[in-house]
């Protein structure tokens, strides 16, 4: 699918973009923008969470969603999710804030947008990844029925056109993004939400089995 869309239109766009701005001396994030995909087979999808682009400050971005390299300081969007996962699931912080233990798991992480350039949000976004990522979706939701999708937040949540299937079944939960500027605000706060342990019990109910979180 990936060498697919590096030979379509976008991809080739999207390459000359990354290649010029390399060139004209750009520090570009992370060094492996599909890592999400490596680590985490699409045939061993059990649960999508959609972020929007990476981290972009020295060290962290790991080419995974909200995840940061172990023995960095846990960003506080990502604060956030382990005080979730501490009111729904009980579960103590985790020690660092690497969530490689979720993709290995079957937690596909996946940003919006898989690149940015140092110290500039949101600078390679519109470039093309949109285009790939969509299709990634598509394809976890044409190939697989019993999968959980977490968006969190209005960039997330622009996926939603893609996933009729799931979100008529119940399989699509959303909320606001973990952000501390939205996390606990309407219409729907990160903070409650439960999607932990409702993307867990509907995972048993198929008998594939939960997230260790």
């Amino acid at each position: 699918m990936v060498d697919l869309f590096l030979r379509k239109p976008q991809g080739l766009q999207l390459a000359a973009f990354l290649e010029q701005r390399i060139a004209d001396g750009a520090t570009i994030y992370p060094v492996q923008p599909l890592a999400a995909l490596a680590l985490t087979p699409l045939s061993d999808v059990k649960v999508v969470i959609i972020g929007q682009d990476p981290y972009h400050a020295p060290g962290q971005a790991q080419g995974l969603a909200f995840s940061v390299a172990p023995g960095m300081r846990v960003p506080p969007s990502l604060r956030n999710i382990f005080k979730e996962l501490q009111r729904d699931l009980s579960l103590a912080p985790a020690a660092n804030g690497s969530l490689l233990r979720w993709a290995h798991q079957g937690v596909l992480l996946l940003n919006t947008c898989l690149s940015v350039e140092d110290a500039q949000p949101g600078s390679h976004a519109g470039r093309g990844w949109e285009v790939l990522t969509d299709e990634i979706v598509r394809t976890v939701e044409r190939e697989h029925e019993q999968v959980v999708y977490l968006l969190w937040g209005a960039h997330a949540q622009k996926k939603l056109a893609l996933l009729e299937k799931s979100s008529t079944a119940g399989r699509v939960l959303v909320a606001n993004h973990p952000s501390p500027l939205s996390a606990t605000r309407g219409p729907v706060p990160f903070i409650g939400c439960g999607h932990f342990g409702r993307a867990n019990h509907l995972l048993d109910s198929w008998g594939r089995g939960g997230i260790n979180w």
